[in-house]
């Protein structure tokens, strides 16, 4: 715990106070932080979906408006009118807001999005219609403008991969690359974890995978950008006992409807949403992100911790942490996949994975730069 005299008031802005999703579960996990360094910590959020962290105050905006647009701008406004009632000694932004002492990117500029994820669809009508309603879509310019307006009024930024941070400084040439700090997300070790021969054998009975069967995973929610028609496809190009199963997503039935086009339907499995991701990662052989845009995938570094062997495109900020001999440029350029995979799935399957001390990673840093900003303030 701090002191007392060092008891600060911070606010950290997101639109849900939620533990589920990446960026929501992170934010309810350094409000946590902040609160038992002895903080007083307020959490502006739109809508309250679970119970705050002990010591955290919720501050509900509410949600106004039927409209994506009206959502955004009224999550802006409030946030910001709660900021001045709030009188804060720092700000801790992970929403869509104009002002905040700290904010952390989870992920690229829109237009940097807009860019590389339009590979993701079909050429022809499909991939035009999407880029339409994009283009047209008043909510994307709100956000477009209040990303130009907080990137010149907030002190300091932080990213959560180094290809995040240069996705940034190219779509905002006026930032300063080198005064952006970068800190990754950092899998729970614990958890994932390698496992012995005689232990994932058992592992890949229960699952029915056959002894001869080399199994290359892959994990999404959205099937079209991480790239999985093409991992669908890549499978013509490996041999019969190459199969691929796919945790996670919704509405499979085009990917269905393309592997029995391709007459791979048999080799294929969509497994839906996974509780048990660590069994899944090590009854893999090889694990492989297709994906057109990922900030800093978290499944990649699991499935490396529990000792699978990871395969990613270099559109994914964690694929910092791969060998360049797994690293492919172009998700769709699928014959250089299906040769890395058959390369792979000859190689030894790689230790326990340990974090590079050089690299900063999970909540201290976080907690550590709020607090020597709220020093360097006392003594300003």
């Amino acid at each position: 715990m701090v002191k007392s005299e060092n008891r600060a008031r911070l606010a950290v802005t997101m639109p849900r106070l939620s533990r589920y999703g990446g960026a929501e579960s992170f934010a309810w996990r350094l409000s946590e932080a902040l609160a038992a360094r002895g903080h007083a910590v307020d959490f502006i959020c739109a809508r309250c979906e679970t119970d705050p962290p002990e010591g955290v105050e919720p501050v509900v905006l509410g949600r106004f408006g039927a409209f994506r647009l009206v959502k955004i701008l009224w999550f802006a406004y409030g946030a910001q009118r709660a900021q001045q009632r709030g009188n804060y000694d720092l700000v801790f932004g992970m929403g869509k807001t104009l002002n905040q002492d700290i904010l952390r990117i989870g992920g690229g500029p829109i237009s940097k999005f807009w860019e590389l994820s339009r590979r993701a669809w079909p050429s022809g009508f499909a991939r035009s219609f999407k880029m339409l309603r994009r283009r047209l879509s008043l909510g994307n310019w709100a956000i477009h403008v209040i990303d130009r307006v907080r990137m010149r009024r907030t002190p300091r930024i932080v990213c959560v991969s180094h290809l995040v941070r240069d996705w940034l400084v190219e779509a905002h040439p006026f930032l300063d690359k080198e005064a952006i700090d970068v800190v990754y997300n950092r899998p729970d070790l614990a958890r994932f974890s390698p496992i012995g021969d005689q232990e994932r054998l058992r592992l890949r009975d229960a699952s029915a995978i056959r002894e001869d069967q080399v199994v290359v995973a892959t994990a999404a929610t959205n099937f079209a950008l991480k790239g999985v028609r093409h991992l669908v496809s890549m499978l013509t190009r490996l041999p019969e006992h190459f199969v691929l199963h796919v945790a996670g997503g919704r509405n499979p039935g085009k990917y269905e409807r393309l592997a029995r086009e391709l007459g791979v339907a048999h080799r294929v499995k969509f497994l839906g949403r996974v509780d048990d991701m660590p069994a899944f990662y090590r009854a893999a052989d090889v694990f492989v992100l297709a994906t057109f845009y990922d900030a800093c995938s978290n499944a990649t570094l699991e499935a490396l911790a529990c000792g699978c062997r990871s395969l990613s495109s270099a559109m994914n900020g964690s694929a910092h942490f791969l060998p360049p001999r797994w690293v492919f440029p172009d998700p769709a350029d699928e014959g250089t996949m299906a040769e890395m995979v058959l390369r792979a799935a000859g190689e030894p399957r790689p230790g326990p994975f340990e974090w590079p001390e050089d690299v900063a990673s999970g909540l201290e840093p976080y907690v550590e730069m709020v607090e020597r900003t709220l020093a360097a303030r006392k003594r300003s």
